[in-house]
């Protein structure tokens, strides 16, 4: 090149041979003769011509002078511009022209030349044509891309062609010509290339003129690319779907022929392809108004398919592509919904947070863009195992709650959609992750009701959002409440041990205090770590300490707790480390300690709200809640609220207002108003003595004629709130005491109600009279006597209002008895066994315990519960438990197969209550092995909910008290099975020890409940069950240790849960951890002397034992059924949990680790035995109940050394007397309710699982009475057959006998054992005195 510029520096032309100089000499036709010469020969050049390059360099830059581009002939110009595209395709890719304007210049002056174009008849349009080709071959226009003026250069460019492209119809577009058009439509080129919009748009309005005549071209091309592979062809074959993007864009017509082929695509091999055709006609089909789904339905099903691609990228970007089409194309919502269904359940964690995203996405733009299937995936996923997924559902359904709810976008109809959200969200709450639970609580702060409200307008908010919430998400809410005001306390006494004086003890002491707060915490593994150096900032940092301790402090506002956690955190957090941890923690603290909606100023405004209400002049039409629904859920609000928030409620206005609320007809609010003022009114005499001097009277009032519930709690409120409360019981018990009546049985039983509360609360004060109160009146002239005859009817319950008043008397006098032995708690007297003989027999009995066939089934089964739920009751406390016998726990435990589905269930209930608390002893939690023979099917899965719940509780009680070692017999899970075993012996179904069908109903019962057991091993605990089981066989039944028949029973059982150890677990044969401890009460002590090792059960047997492992258990089952609130402190007692053993109490198979459980709990499948109820046309033996004490009726109320010593083997070895089970026989008379489910199947539906009612500042007691006074269980459509047949008594009636040896002993002056009553002696005895001798000290 140096030397073709020294040429070029010489300025000598050269000319091809024959052509003379060219100049403005000759004449028109010569130059143009002699151009023509110059054009062929430049036509025939090519790039390699070196020489000939070189030699004609000048004559180049010659032809590009302004002599020729200004010439004034177009025959001219045209060869000139001939020339000058040969030249650009032979030097290329250097062309010979540096000056950027003379490169404006020629491209300007060819582009003009184009316009020949127009005239196709003209002689010279072939040789217009050859430039257009030459310039489009050779693309040389794309120098002018460098240029700064290229966009004036392409602006003509195209304004020429839109000219000329009218005129030729008929052009031929070459794949050289569309090449650079395309080049200005495809985006990467365009950034590339610096292209601005004006390009495109001249682009697009070429293609859109065009349409008709290029369609096929492009279609041509596309063939080359996607059909044939020919990537070669063009640059643009890589980015070719993003030119199928822009064509569609422009005109969908050109692209006719194209979309069959991207058909075609979706289905080829190459991941990366298919992605590329899905990202494609995702944006083709989403596009806001692409009717492209419409016009190709083969290619949108063909789409729809690639949801389900094995390419985890390409759905991905499917269930992206949802949230688009959703907002711009709800018509095609239906199509979705079916594979966003599919997706939603996708194992790929992305997928299913994405399909969340892309459902919130449109319905928050629009909630009609949504259906319900489509919300219901997102409120499935609140489920999902993977935290990501949860927080994006449970957000998500947030914001639409609030956007649609609280805001009220979209009207009435959006807010009804939506309104299930509330609740779901609050179910959460039960979910057993912290995380979980505290995002629920943010949610319920940010988006439910949002702290930031004026105080007016939040009140309001909470106010109607209570009212409309469900059962479980209220519950759910006040648990919320409960765990933070128990986390506050947590805090506050870490505050008050940061400022003792140093010590190891108090060393420990906030150690301890930092592990209950980090349980509270998300991640305690961290947490624990943060929480430590909390606490030492608040020992050195005093500011940050009196911050906590105002916020923490049962008087701070909400505007105090924001200003408090902005100062906190901002004196924690640090400029130079924006991601720390340590204040992450310390926010989550905060957030969950501090009142930011609770303070005197809410409480004010809320009872305001409930007095709008009241007076009539609130919006509770507009908000859709009837009146008197509000006024009761605003005041169980401020029940809830009195508990967390008790110094919040200290203002006369709110105290005014709750009396005013004690004077309403509408029962309810009457006794939430008590409740409150239970709760808050322990300072009431000295800060508000009016509002005391016109509350008394009133309390008193409630208590002697007031509504029994009401009485109940007007009771607690004087002995909460007064000092001289003493007076003020003996004001009330004294007419009371006087003027029961049995006549008025309606007027009874609100007396023995307030008596009752009294005798538990002052049972000191009143000894004397209740004594007498208990012996002649309950026992005597209410228990043991019938004067109004029951209805007769086939029904085994009524609902409440139905219930005789005679029965419901006969339940207050059963608790005010038990409540009397709750509040003097001594075990020295005979009082205690002698209720507890009452209770049983009343069991024993059916309920009728006079047996003189007055009372109703109905009755009988209200009966029966009482008796059964005021023996639970009795068990919690450790000097009752003691004096229990075996036999009167084994007839208590068959109350859980009672006949009647309600008692079954409301005695289910109060005994999953008190083991959830840890009251009841270890050998309780066995009674629910018996529910596997239960027939309704939910009965048997809420059993084994209780079980899972108390395992857990249980497990996790032991990890968090190291110090309670010494009481794991008590407290370990696994010591449930000699328990079990124990109870299964004593089975009533259990008559012949070989009988394969009954052993198949014990194996059911043992794996029930072993089942929950085994579902971790950890430890090797499996090991240390089997090692318990055959220490059993080498004892005897304590309870019959000389009976053959029983301890052959027992060795039978054992061998059965042996076969089932071995069946399910293969670490079985390893060593056992430690040797278990069995219970003296139940098992001799093991003769060394003596090894058994016989197997005693059948040959037979051997099938039904499968292998397997069993499943894991999980307590997340129930969301909307929660069997006891989350994150309740367990309430224990360490007395109550001790059992006597036959070895060192500290046996542990293990150190439990935390139990974690992912499946969903399941009801448990009907066994052999229960299948046999369908299948089986003859009848299996009946069920019945073993007497509660082995002794004759008339010793019944004798000293217990009696008990289980005269017993027959006549006795042992006889039938049951009567069924008692829950499950039907096969016969039903042609007049009973035939079951809806099943033949003998019971109810078809069962009601909800119990929910634990622990107003946590209220007392046990009370919440029970809720339950039991408030009965309304719901009915099923039929009931289980029962065995009809009745025992024959020679002696007369149980009761009759039992007061005939009172009787006696009154007359004779002897102890009650030692003579009996006469055995005809079957009526009252009229000369009977009322100093029974049981109540003798």
């Amino acid at each position: 090149m140096a030397h073709s510029k020294s040429r070029a520096a010489d300025g000598k032309i050269t000319y091809p041979p024959g052509v003379k100089e060219i100049s403005s000499n000759i004449s028109k036709e010569e130059m143009v003769r002699r151009l023509k010469m110059v054009v062929k020969t430049f036509m025939d050049m090519d790039q390699d011509s070196e020489e000939e390059k070189e030699l004609y360099l000048n004559l180049a830059l010659h032809l590009a002078s302004d002599f020729f581009l200004k010439h004034p002939d177009k025959d001219v110009r045209l060869l000139v511009a001939c020339c000058l595209a040969d030249i650009f395709r032979i030097y290329a890719p250097e062309a010979p022209y540096t000056s950027p304007d003379k490169l404006k210049d020629i491209f300007m002056f060819i582009t003009r030349q184009l316009k020949g174009l127009e005239d196709t008849k003209s002689a010279q349009f072939n040789r217009y044509f050859y430039l257009l080709e030459n310039i489009a071959w050779v693309k040389s226009y794309n120098i002018c891309f460098e240029l700064e003026d290229s966009n004036e250069i392409f602006t003509q460019l195209y304004r020429t062609l839109f000219q000329v492209i009218k005129y030729v119809p008929h052009i031929h577009f070459s794949l050289s010509f569309l090449t650079p058009l395309f080049l200005s439509l495809c985006p990467p080129f365009l950034s590339l290339c610096n292209l601005n919009k004006q390009a495109y748009d001249l682009a697009k309005a070429l293609l859109k003129r065009t349409a008709q005549a290029i369609e096929p071209y492009i279609t041509n091309f596309f063939n080359l690319v996607l059909m044939l592979g020919k990537t070669s062809v063009s640059d643009l074959s890589e980015h070719v779907f993003d030119l199928i993007l822009e064509l569609y864009n422009i005109d969908s017509h050109l692209l006719l022929s194209v979309l069959p082929q991207l058909e075609f695509k979706l289905k080829s091999n190459d991941n990366d392809e298919r992605l590329q055709v899905v990202k494609l006609l995702a944006k083709m089909f989403g596009a806001k108004d692409s009717e492209l789904a419409a016009q190709n339905k083969p290619l949108w099903q063909c789409y729809l398919g690639r949801f389900n691609d094995i390419h985890v990228p390409i759905r991905l970007e499917c269930v992206k592509f949802a949230s688009h089409c959703l907002m711009n194309h709800p018509d095609l919502a239906k199509d979705l919904t079916e594979f966003l269904k599919v997706r939603s359940h996708d194992p790929e964690e992305a997928i299913r947070h994405d399909v969340i995203v892309s459902i919130v996405t449109a319905a928050k733009k629009d909630l009609t863009l949504v259906n319900d299937a489509l919300l219901n995936f997102v409120k499935e996923r609140t489920l999902d195992k993977r935290w990501r997924v949860r927080k994006e559902a449970m957000m998500g359904l947030a914001q639409i709650y609030k956007k649609y709810s609280l805001q009220g976008e979209g009207g009435k109809e959006a807010a009804n959609q939506i309104s299930w959200i509330k609740d779901k969200l609050l179910h959460i709450y039960y979910q057993n992750s912290i995380d979980d639970r505290l995002l629920v609580e943010r949610i319920f702060a940010q988006y439910m009701v949002p702290h930031n409200l004026e105080t007016t307008e939040r009140m309001k908010c909470l106010y109607y959002l209570y009212a409309t919430l469900d059962t479980n998400a209220v519950k759910a809410l006040n648990e919320m409440w409960k765990c933070q005001n128990m986390l506050r306390h947590h805090v506050k006494d870490l505050l008050d041990l940061v400022k003792q004086p140093k010590s190891d003890a108090g060393s420990k002491a906030v150690f301890a205090k930092v592990m209950v707060i980090t349980r509270n915490l998300p991640d305690p593994g961290k947490a624990q770590d943060f929480v430590k150096k909390l606490a030492q900032v608040l020992d050195d940092d005093e500011r940050i300490r009196n911050q906590l301790e105002t916020l923490v402090s049962p008087a701070c506002s909400c505007k105090q707790a924001q200003v408090c956690v902005r100062d906190i955190t901002k004196k924690l957090g640090s400029p130079k480390q924006p991601s720390n941890p340590f204040l992450e923690m310390v926010k989550f603290l905060l957030e969950r300690i501090a009142p930011v909606h609770i303070d005197t100023e809410s409480i004010s405004a809320l009872v305001k709200q409930v007095n709008k209400s009241i007076d009539g002049t609130a919006e509770d039409d507009e908000e859709g809640v009837p009146t008197e629904q509000a006024i009761r859920a605003g005041l169980e609000l401020l029940k809830v609220l009195s508990f967390t928030h008790p110094v919040s409620f200290h203002s006369a206005e709110t105290f005014e207002s709750l009396l005013g609320c004690l004077k309403m007809d509408d029962e309810k609010v009457a006794e939430a108003a008590l409740q409150i003022f239970k709760n808050t009114g322990s300072k009431m005499e000295e800060s508000f003595p009016h509002i005391k001097s016109v509350l008394l009277p009133v309390l008193q009032t409630k208590a002697k004629r007031g509504p029994p519930r009401q009485a109940k709690y007007a009771i607690h409120c004087i002995h909460a709130m007064f000092t001289h409360r003493d007076t003020h019981f003996a004001q009330i018990f004294e007419p009371l005491h006087k003027g029961l009546d049995l006549e008025d049985l309606d007027q009874l039983i609100t007396p023995l109600t307030t008596l009752g509360h009294l005798a538990l609360l002052a049972p000191e004060q009143f000894a004397a009279p209740l004594k007498s109160l208990v012996a002649n009146f309950i026992v005597k002239d209410l228990l043991m006597s019938d004067r109004i005859p029951g209805k007769k009817t086939t029904k085994l319950w009524v609902p409440d209002d139905e219930v005789s008043s005679e029965t419901l008397a006969k339940i207050q006098g059963i608790k005010l008895m038990v409540r009397w032995l709750l509040g003097v708690k001594n075990t020295l007297s005979k009082s205690g066994n002698s209720t507890l003989r009452m209770l049983t027999a009343i069991l024993h009995s059916d309920g009728d315990l006079t047996e003189q066939g007055k009372m109703g089934k109905p009755d009988m089964s209200r009966l029966r519960l009482a008796a059964a739920c005021a023996l639970l009751k009795l068990a919690q406390e450790p000097c009752y438990h003691e004096i229990i016998t075996l036999e009167q726990y084994q007839l208590c435990a068959l109350v859980i197969n009672d006949e009647c589905y309600q008692v079954r269930q409301g005695f289910a209930q109060k005994l999953h209550k008190g083991l959830c608390r840890l009251r009841l002893p270890l050998e309780y939690l066995a009674v629910f092995a018996l529910c596997a023979k239960d027939p309704v099917k939910e009965r048997r899965a809420h059993a084994r909910q209780c079980l899972v719940k108390n395992i857990t509780i249980r497990r996790e009680y032991l990890k968090q008290h190291a110090a309670v070692s010494e009481k794991l017999f008590s407290l370990l899970p696994e010591y449930v099975v000699p328990y079990a075993i124990h109870l299964l012996v004593h089975d009533p179904d259990y008559i012949k020890v070989q009988d394969i069908e009954q052993l198949k109903d014990i194996k059911e019962s043992l794996w029930f409940i072993l089942e929950i057991i085994m579902s971790k091993n950890e430890n090797n605990s499996h090991a240390f069950i089997r090692k318990m089981v055959e220490n059993i066989k080498q004892t005897k039944d304590a309870q019959a240790p000389t009976d053959a028949k029983i301890n052959e029973k027992l060795y039978t059982v054992c061998d059965v849960a042996m076969n089932i150890i071995i069946s399910k677990s293969t670490t079985y044969s390893l060593e056992s951890p430690k040797d278990p401890v069995l219970p003296t009460r139940y098992f001799t002590k093991p003769d060394k002397n003596f090894s058994n090792t016989k197997n005693y059960l059948p040959p037979e047997m051997k099938s039904f034992f499968t292998p397997g492992k069993p499943k894991a258990a999980n307590v997340l089952g129930a969301v909307n059924k929660p069997l006891a609130s989350a994150g309740k402190p367990i309430q224990s007692k360490a007395s109550r949990m001790e059992t006597a053993s036959n070895e060192d109490s500290t046996s542990n198979p293990s150190s439990p680790q935390r139990t974690k459980t992912s499946d969903k709990p399941r009801g448990r499948k009907r066994g052999a035995a229960s299948s046999n109820l369908d299948d089986n046309p003859s009848p299996k033996p009946k069920r019945g109940r073993k007497k509660a004490a082995a002794v004759d009726p008339e010793d019944q109320w004798g000293e217990e050394s009696r008990l289980g010593d005269a017993q027959t083997e006549d006795e042992q070895n006889s039938p049951p007397k009567k069924g008692r089970r829950g499950r039907s026989t096969k016969a039903a008379p042609a007049n009973q309710e035939t079951p809806a489910k099943g033949r003998g199947r019971g109810r078809k539906k069962a009601t909800p699982p119990p929910e634990e009612e622990d107003e946590g500042g209220e007392e046990e007691e009370e919440e029970e009475e809720e339950e039991e006074e408030n009965m309304e269980l719901k009915t099923k459509g039929g009931r289980p057959a029962r065995a009809a047949r009745r025992s024959t008594q020679s002696s007369g009636s149980v009761a009759a006998q039992l007061f005939s040896g009172l009787s006696r002993y009154v007359r004779s002056g002897s102890s009650p054992i030692s003579g009996g009553a006469t055995q005809g002696h079957s009526e009252i005895c009229p000369e009977a005195t009322p100093a029974l001798s049981w109540l003798c000290a």
